[in-house]
């Protein structure tokens, strides 16, 4: 039996996409197999009085802004699948609603 390692990143990248390839330069040192990152449509997961909840971010004054300022758009996960085929390292990222999950299918996860 083989084992399978998979590094959750997940949102640790706060929103930026040079931590998110430190993070994946760490799981290729540490010998994992794979990296995971979440995907989410703000507006499905989240009720519009969470989101217009007041928080303190370096994004913003509420949980929205907060959130925005961590979710990965097309243009990162582009670079995370060029960064990941260049370190020879899977990639993958869990869908929390279903445009996630059709958003995702782009890169034959």
């Amino acid at each position: 039996m083989n084992t399978f390692i998979i590094a959750e990143i997940g949102i640790n990248h706060n929103g930026d996409i040079k931590i998110a390839k430190k993070l994946i330069d760490g799981a290729v040192e540490a010998g994992c197999d794979m990296v995971k990152f979440q995907k989410r449509t703000l507006d499905l997961v989240y009720t519009q009085e969470e989101l217009n909840k007041p928080r303190e971010s370096p994004w913003g004054t509420t949980n929205r802004q907060q959130k925005e300022g961590l979710e990965f758009g097309e243009t990162e996960y582009d670079e995370i699948d060029r960064y990941c085929k260049q370190k020879n390292i899977e990639w993958t990222a869990s869908a929390w609603d279903v445009p996630s999950q059709l958003f995702l299918r782009k890169y034959d996860l």
